[in-house]
């Protein structure tokens, strides 16, 4: 009778589903291959106050929650009211799955007797070139704590040390340091560059042998040589003309002499640019 009961007591495990064999799977991890990556940025408290902050994300699987220091889990990433001193914040998904990182903040300190100087560099703007926008400042800063970041008219600040493609005209820059100490050098003016030698020598040949002939009210072959910028479009034309006289020499008269054909040589193989 026993054995008898026995044997209906298994029948009724196996009707139901259950097994009692020894090589049975685990149940599936699931947080096998997960990687829960931690990042956030944070804001310094001032000395002495606890009004630091960490805002932090994770990623690498849904639903987190975030812990600060095996604190009550919450929604939110972001800890506020901290004071100086290093954190951890853990993050958990749905399914339990944790990381976790460290975030250091430090007592900002107090701008009080810092002077920060800014010194910028200034390079003007070449005319006649493509793009127009081509001045630039260089800038570098002083008397606070490294590294400095740097913001052109109020904009977003960067680590960068540079700023180009600007347009003649007046700037100001300001300079932040590590500590939040910043100062501002406005009244920076980006002029355009002066012409060079060889421009000016070759200019003084077309007006004195050429512009007669090739102006705005009088353009002959439609080529207007009243302006520096048109001079610098011409140049290919100007050496083929008066230093190759190709297909016909320019003045019509005859080439120029030797010395002053060179001086437009001499222009073009610099560059051909105002600035030469």
């Amino acid at each position: 009778m026993k054995n008898t009961y026995s044997l209906l007591l298994l029948s009724g495990l196996l009707l139901f589903g259950f097994s009692c064999s020894k090589n049975d799977p685990p149940p599936a991890d699931p947080c096998a291959g997960v990687t829960v990556t931690v990042t956030g940025s944070t804001m310094n408290p001032a000395a002495g106050a606890a009004n630091g902050s960490i805002n932090a994300s994770a990623s690498g699987a849904s639903g987190f929650t975030y812990s600060i220091n095996n604190g009550t889990f919450q929604g939110s990433g972001q800890f506020t009211n901290l004071s100086a001193g290093t954190y951890t914040i853990i993050a958990k998904s749905s399914a339990g799955c944790t990381g976790s990182a460290n975030f250091t903040l430090t007592n900002v300190v107090t701008c009080n007797g810092v002077t920060i100087s800014v010194n910028p560099t200034i390079n003007g703007v070449t005319p006649c070139v493509t793009p127009s926008a081509n001045g630039s400042i260089s800038v570098a800063a002083s008397g606070g704590t490294a590294p400095y970041t740097y913001s052109l008219n109020g904009g977003t600040f960067q680590s960068v040390t540079s700023f180009a493609n600007l347009n003649a005209g007046t700037y100001s820059i300001a300079a932040r340091d590590a500590n939040g100490c910043s100062a501002t050098q406005g009244s920076i003016v980006v002029g355009t560059r002066s012409s060079g030698p060889l421009f000016n020598a070759v200019k003084t040949l077309v007006q004195t042998n050429c512009v007669s002939c090739h102006n705005s009210s009088s353009a002959s072959g439609g080529v207007n040589l009243s302006t520096d910028c048109s001079i610098v479009s011409a140049k290919e034309r100007i050496r083929a003309r008066a230093v190759d006289g190709n297909p016909s020499p320019m003045p019509t008269g005859g080439l120029l002499p030797a010395n002053e054909r060179q001086k437009i040589t001499d222009w073009i193989n610099a560059g051909g640019r105002v600035t030469d």
